[in-house]
């Protein structure tokens, strides 16, 4: 397997009739880096993986592998490879005739094939399934399969087109884990594709979020949790407490917002703060904590009833009625805890180092 290369996306733009699909794609992704592309379906993250393959050609803008241009380079000249969400295996070949395809196509000695293909199915933990068809095999183990026809042919660059989302729930956690550990093993340029959160955030070392060919931002799993920049990651990344409303500087170190659901919270300044005018308040189910009466006086305090209660095994997620406002609070769930009722008072306190302030 070749060394991580550089991939890099200059103004990329593509359209399909009058439906503008990619709107000014700007990215450099780091050698041997795991990048991934999240958003909702239809965003444009499979398009732009497959501008990358060389499926789709950009109408303007350029594609670099190692710094060279490829944008007019065909699919099977650029050494990328690309695993499919389908995996895309022949039924009426064997796992090792599967894997040996593509070694074959380029016209290897046989000697160097059957090399290549045995290191690929070792890499993948598949080398006693060399001679079963993928009729035989599990989903997971044709996703395997898939991968190891993939880098047998050792790619500059791989690209994952969401692999996990044919795989039930535990298995989808077992071979995300054996993705990062195969990557990490290959050192390879990876741009894995997918609509899960959880996948990319646990998996990849930066995220570029996108909507609607745009995108959002780019960084790690931290920094987009952290620091969204805007109220769609907000929304996208993670579960958040959301307030529209309008934010009032104040002399000295404190901010007024107004919100039409809570009426005027006073909020510690913070650099980098918007100015005044319409903003939101954003802040992460987990940092709000739910008692009888008030336990910390740093917090600030809000008064609701418990609406809807739902029982998520290591936490309980409550639904919180706070004025015109819907609110989340995540409580952890230990043995023998009691836990809020439905139409319980409560009251509610924000850590506000936790609230974060969003322009519009």
């Amino acid at each position: 397997m070749q060394s991580g290369v550089k991939v890099e996306i200059q103004h990329v733009a593509l359209a399909f009739g009058r439906t503008q699909v990619l709107r000014d794609i700007d990215l450099a992704i780091e050698p041997g880096e795991f990048f991934a592309l999240l958003g909702p379906s239809g965003c444009g993250k499979s398009t732009l993986l497959r501008v990358l393959a060389g499926f789709n050609r950009a109408q303007a803008g350029r594609v670099l592998i190692a710094g060279e241009e490829v944008s007019g380079v065909p699919p099977w000249k650029r050494n990328v490879g690309m695993v499919f969400q389908s995996y895309a295996l022949w039924p009426h070949m064997t796992v090792a005739e599967n894997v040996a395809f593509g070694l074959e196509e380029r016209r290897l000695p046989t000697g160097e094939v059957r090399r290549k293909t045995a290191n690929a199915l070792a890499l993948v933990g598949l080398a006693d399934f060399a001679a079963r068809r993928p009729g035989q095999l599990s989903g997971g183990q044709q996703q395997r399969v898939a991968l190891a026809r993939t880098i047998a042919v050792e790619p500059r660059v791989l690209l994952l087109d969401e692999p996990l989302s044919n795989l039930d729930a535990r298995l989808r956690v077992h071979m995300r884990r054996e993705l990062v550990a195969l990557q990490r093993t290959l050192g390879v340029t990876t741009i894995f594709v997918t609509h899960d959160q959880e996948e990319a955030m646990t998996t990849c070392d930066r995220i570029a979020v996108m909507d609607q060919g745009v995108i959002q931002q780019v960084g790690t799993p931290v920094e987009l949790f952290d620091r969204p920049v805007n109220r769609f990651v907000a929304e996208f990344v993670g579960t958040i407490n959301l307030l529209p409303g309008s934010l009032q500087r104040t002399p000295g170190e404190t901010v007024q917002f107004v919100s039409p659901s809570l009426g005027t919270l006073s909020l510690p300044y913070a650099k980098g703060m918007p100015g005044n005018g319409e903003a939101s308040i954003a802040f992460r189910p987990h940092g709000v904590i739910l008692a009888t009466h008030e336990t910390d006086p740093s917090r600030l305090w809000l008064s609701g009833s418990i609406s809807e209660r739902e029982f998520m095994g290591e936490f309980v997620r409550y639904h919180v009625r706070v004025g015109g406002a819907d609110l989340i609070a995540d409580q952890p769930h230990y043995l023998g805890m009691a836990d809020f009722g439905r139409d319980a008072t409560v009251r509610l306190g924000i850590d506000p180092a936790q609230i974060q302030v969003l322009r519009g």
